[in-house]
């Protein structure tokens, strides 16, 4: 079901008034129900022992979000240098951060590796040698090949940008012990909104094999392996969610099962952003307008730089009208943004009670890659960050944008540089 329900009962009744004082257009998160689904990933994997989740935060990256992840005892999962600073902001620190880059250069090497450092997560066996300074503690992105993945953001293994391919892998381990590496991690990112929590399962299984092998040919043990994210969400209604449960169970069961034929555990990771931050948000806007021509359009004062998923991928987003719950949904419209794209538009051909303007709607689970996804095409602000905390206060936690920001960087006052002087 689109949104949590404990999320909708402590939102709707307050909707209003959080935007009377705040103004529309707003992305508002959840903090009890982020927590919440923190302890609960937590106590579903204390089976096996060093259990660590690295946030995503390329999902939802605003450090005072980061902050709750990193009170329940969570790292984070960068693949940039700002990335890394707004994680260290929030308090993460060594082996709290896992820097997992492509097509890295030397300057996102530098900063992975100053502060205290990071695990280093590399994605092409041809970037150990352009690691500065090799660090002890070294992990490789596995690409398996011929494997199905959670859709075609990930892509097919075979065609995809990332990771070191199965003939690479043992040779990259070889180059990174001559540079000095004498800890190891392996990590692998295939699946993107995955349902079916079997193949979460198999992808556990085969990193435990692939180590098992690996150990075998090179005679290293390794710390931890890292079944990335991808983990899933039901955005439609009547969508069946994540057996999270049942995952955990088989993944610890394959643990014990390790343990007893290696005889040690090593750590598993998890770089969840979706599934952990996703259900908790929504994008809080206003009908504007109503246009009848051959369709009905909802105009409304948010777009595609607030929530561009819909526009990308075609990605469903449920929407409901906390003023009108009780009304049957008997009207069909498209739902539409002011860009100059025809695209813009957060829902198509959907059906919605009558519409008026000045209705609030809820536009569901954006509280991963929703406000990070924004741009400014058109000259489009991003919206502001709300927080609604568990103590039910609401407390903005980003402003919108404004001209000025958009026009900082004009302000630069370079001095012009002659190539042929």
């Amino acid at each position: 079901m689109p949104m949590r329900p404990e999320f909708t009962d402590r939102l709707t009744p307050v909707v209003d008034r959080i935007a009377d004082h705040y103004g529309t257009p707003f992305h508002i998160y959840d903090e009890k129900g982020i927590r919440d689904t923190c302890r609960h990933l937590k106590t579903l994997f204390s089976g096996i022992t060093g259990f660590s989740e690295y946030f995503a935060v390329k999902a939802l990256p605003n450090p005072e979000i980061l902050k709750i992840f990193k009170e329940e005892g969570f790292g984070f999962d960068c693949s940039s240098t700002p990335e890394l600073q707004l994680a260290r902001m929030a308090g993460g620190h060594g082996d709290a951060l896992m820097f997992t880059s492509n097509n890295t250069t030397e300057e996102e090497f530098r900063a992975a590796a100053a502060e205290g450092g990071s695990v280093l997560n590399l994605d092409d066996i041809s970037l150990i040698e352009k690691v500065p300074e090799m660090p002890e503690l070294i992990c490789f992105r596995y690409n398996p090949g011929n494997r199905r993945t959670g859709n075609e953001i990930i892509g097919n293994p075979l065609e995809a940008k990332y990771g070191v391919s199965h003939d690479q892998l043992e040779g990259a381990y070889r180059k990174a012990m001559e540079r000095g590496a004498t800890r190891f991690g392996l990590h692998t990112m295939l699946a993107s909104n995955e349902l079916n929590h079997t193949y979460m399962v198999e992808t556990a299984a085969m990193l435990l094999d692939r180590i098992r092998d690996l150990r075998k040919t090179l005679g290293i043990t390794f710390e931890f392996i890292n079944i990335g994210g991808g983990l899933g969400i039901p955005y439609e209604p009547g969508q069946e969610a994540l057996d999270i449960t049942a995952m955990a169970k088989e993944i610890t069961a394959l643990f014990n099962t390790f343990e007893k034929e290696e005889g040690y555990m090593p750590r598993l990771c998890m770089e969840s952003g979706r599934f952990m931050a996703g259900p908790h948000g929504a994008l809080v806007t206003r009908v504007i307008n109503k246009k009848e021509t051959y369709r009905t359009y909802v105009g409304v004062d948010a777009c595609m730089s607030a929530l561009m998923r819909p526009g990308m991928y075609g990605a469903y987003h449920h929407i409901t009208v906390p003023a009108k719950a009780d009304l049957p949904c008997d009207t069909v419209v498209d739902v539409v943004g002011s860009l100059c794209e025809n695209n813009d538009k957060f829902a198509i051909q959907r059906d919605l009670p009558a519409l008026a303007e000045g209705d609030l709607l809820l536009i569901h689970d954006t509280g991963a890659h929703g406000h990070a996804m924004g741009f400014n095409y058109n000259g489009k602000m991003r919206p502001k960050e709300l927080l609604l905390e568990s103590n039910g206060s609401v407390h903005m936690i980003r402003r919108e944008e404004t001209f000025e920001d958009y026009t900082a960087t004009l302000l630069c006052d370079a001095a012009p540089f002659n190539p042929t002087a």
